[in-house]
């Protein structure tokens, strides 16, 4: 079999649903175009990075005990403090998700009595419990630190006034999620972010600001960390993982926030000095490396994903003719049949597992029934092609990832396939 519409039909993809991919695809080859040069720029960033930072094989040996003197875990530090141009980094396969990264740099920087200001509305599903708004043993709410958030205006703009008015003198702490999580607002731009900060620095010139940077990075050339942040945070089974990084997180920024965050990792006294990098730093260092050409097929993958299901009917944000900031793609298909069609048929283009149903549950962290579509090589990677929602009003579906395009194009053609198989759309809705 050579034909490459014969080995689609094989996987289960209709000619109407073949035939639909290509011309929305031939649609997209500008916007793919400067996706491209991004990952070119980027990619040379990463490089200049580990050659000035003397990258060598014996940094891929990786330490136990307490790994006093990894050599491999500091020069990663140094890597990442040169690509997101900052003081400091902890990176570290003991930080355990996104959501532990951040609630290490929350944790660490604020005291009892301190404010936590959120000036972007209610932050991703999981720092709700972090925060305490969701009651939860060992929230900062619990610690004394209280908590005050502006929502953003109905058209997803600053709310400035507001910003103003919620400064006062117990802020300690400005947190500012750029990617949308379980919502349908915008991501927010590195130059956005710049002039947000900006603004709030004018009003209270030592608060820190934090950048909740996860599905953000690489996705423009420059970083939060360029445009005023003192601390960007981030998974690596996210981005800068490359989809390498079996596990871990990073903390970048000004020394004193990150010093804070590794004695509230491992321990006072300790602080950088210990955690041993065991067997992962070569993937680490690799994933990182990969990370911008892997991020550019997953942005390739949204706007793909948004321009097949816009024409569809489906209301998508973004739309496929924005600017991207970051690699989640929202889709709303109205109804949780729709929802769960979707995911299904993420699952049956995956490498792994593509043989299991995904199902809604009650996964811990969020308020509501759950459903994850990911047949993934490291369990929960999101860099990996996946798709996630909530079973719950106004029932969309968050759509992101894929290391290679090939595979991520037809994964959102196994979905569209799915959605017609289930009755969601019809195939009328397919013609060429």
């Amino acid at each position: 079999m050579t034909d490459i519409k014969e080995i689609y039909k094989s996987l289960h993809i209709d000619d109407d649903v073949y035939e639909y991919a290509l011309k929305n695809l031939d649609s997209l080859k500008e916007r793919f175009l400067r996706i491209d040069e991004t990952a070119e720029f980027n990619q040379l960033k990463v490089l200049k990075a580990f050659q000035e930072c003397r990258v060598s094989d014996a940094c891929f040996q990786g330490s136990s005990g307490y790994g006093y003197n990894d050599l491999g875990r500091d020069t990663l530090e140094n890597v990442y403090s040169k690509v997101f141009k900052t003081e400091d980094a902890l990176v570290r396969p003991q930080i355990t998700c996104g959501t532990h990264a951040l609630n290490v740099a929350l944790s660490s920087n604020l005291r009892p009595g301190d404010e936590l200001l959120s000036p972007v509305g209610k932050p991703y599903d999981t720092l709700e419990e972090v925060i305490g708004i969701r009651e939860s043993c060992g929230s900062l709410k619990e610690y004394g630190v209280s908590y005050r958030q502006v929502d953003l205006k109905a058209d997803g703009s600053f709310d400035y006034d507001g910003i103003r008015r919620s400064i006062n003198d117990n802020t300690k702490l400005v947190t500012i999620q750029r990617s949308k999580g379980y919502q349908t607002r915008p991501t927010l731009s590195v130059d956005g972010i710049g002039e947000l900060i900006s603004f709030i620095k004018g009003i209270k010139s030592d608060v820190i600001c934090m950048v909740d940077n996860c599905y953000g990075e690489f996705v423009e050339r420059t970083e939060p960390s360029e445009a005023g942040a003192d601390m960007i945070v981030g998974s690596l089974i996210k981005n800068p993982g490359g989809g390498l990084a079996p596990v871990g997180g990073y903390i970048a920024g000004k020394k004193e926030c990150v010093e804070k965050a590794a004695y509230r990792l491992t321990s006072p006294g300790l602080g950088k000095e210990v955690g041993a990098s065991l067997s992962v730093t070569g993937s680490f260092y690799q994933g990182l490396f990969m990370a911008p050409t892997v991020v550019s097929s997953a942005l390739k993958a949204a706007i793909f994903a948004s321009s097949m299901l816009k024409e569809l009917g489906f209301s998508v944000y973004p739309e496929p003719d924005t600017l991207r900031h970051d690699i989640i793609q929202a889709v709303t298909l109205g109804s949780a049949e729709g929802v769960i069609s979707f995911c299904k048929g993420i699952q049956y283009a995956a490498p792994v597992d593509s043989h299991v149903t995904p199902e809604p549950w009650a996964m811990p962290g969020y308020d509501s029934d759950v459903i994850m579509a990911a047949g993934a090589f490291v369990s929960g990677s999101s860099i990996e092609l996946s798709a996630d929602g909530p079973i719950k009003e106004p029932y969309a579906v968050y759509f992101q990832g894929g290391l290679t395009f090939p595979h991520a194009k037809y994964g959102v053609m196994r979905a569209i396939q799915q959605l017609k198989n289930d009755g969601i759309i019809d195939s009328s809705a397919l013609t060429v």
